[in-house]
C-alpha cells in the first residue's frame, strides 16, 4: 500500500492547505452502549490527538447505539456555528444494533466517499477482508464536516493519523470557500 503521509501533493493542494485553518472547533461523539467517560478510550484518543493537533474539543459526549439520541446530539452540534467538524466513533459496522451510518447518512448534503473508501483500502493492512465489514462516512451537512469511524482503538488511530488529522483544516477550507 502507498504511504500516504509522505505523497507528493500538487502545488494547488499545497496552497490550499497552506490557506487552510491551524485550529477547527470539533464535537466527539462516542456511540456505544457499554462506554462511560472513564473508558472512553477511543473518544480519549481522539480527543487528544486533535487536541496535540492544535484543534479545539467544544463538545464531548457518549450516547447509546440509539438513533434518536444520535440524530439529538448531530441536530444540537449543527447548529453550533463555533462547531466545524464533529467525529464520531462506534456503531458503524453491521450488527443489528449498529444504527450510527443509518442514522448520519440522511444528515450528509454531501457525501465525501472517497473517505469510507481509503479507511477501508488502509485498513486491509491490519484486518484484511474483514475491513469490508465498515461502514466509515464522512461527509457535509449545514457546513460542518462529519467523519464517522469505527470505535476500536486501532482503527481510530489510522483514521486520525492518515485521513482526518492531516486533511481536516483543508477539508474546513473547502467547506467554507466562496467560489
Amino acid at each position: 500500500m502507498p504511504d500516504f503521509s509522505t505523497h507528493p501533493f500538487s502545488e494547488s493542494t499545497s496552497q490550499h492547505r497552506a490557506e487552510a485553518p491551524t485550529s477547527v472547533g470539533i464535537a466527539v461523539l462516542t456511540v456505544s452502549d457499554t462506554r462511560t467517560q472513564e473508558d472512553d478510550a477511543s473518544g480519549r484518543l481522539i480527543r487528544d490527538h486533535l487536541n496535540f493537533r492544535g484543534h479545539d474539543i467544544l463538545s464531548y459526549r457518549i450516547v447509546r447505539d440509539d438513533a434518536a439520541a444520535i440524530l439529538d446530539t448531530l441536530q444540537a452540534w449543527l447548529s453550533d456555528p463555533q462547531i466545524q467538524a464533529i467525529i464520531i466513533n462506534g456503531g458503524t459496522g453491521i450488527a443489528g444494533r449498529d444504527v450510527t451510518y443509518a442514522s448520519i447518512a440522511n444528515l450528509i448534503q454531501k457525501p465525501m466517499p472517497g473517505f469510507g473508501e481509503l479507511f477501508r483500502m488502509l485498513s486491509w493492512d491490519e484486518v484484511g477482508a474483514a475491513s469490508m465489514l465498515s461502514r466509515a462516512i464522512a461527509g457535509v451537512s449545514e457546513n460542518t464536516v462529519i467523519f464517522s469511524i469505527p470505535g476500536s482503538v486501532n482503527a481510530v488511530r489510522l483514521a486520525l493519523e492518515k485521513l482526518i488529522g492531516p486533511e481536516l483544516g483543508h477539508v474546513v477550507h473547502e467547506i467554507n470557500k466562496q467560489n
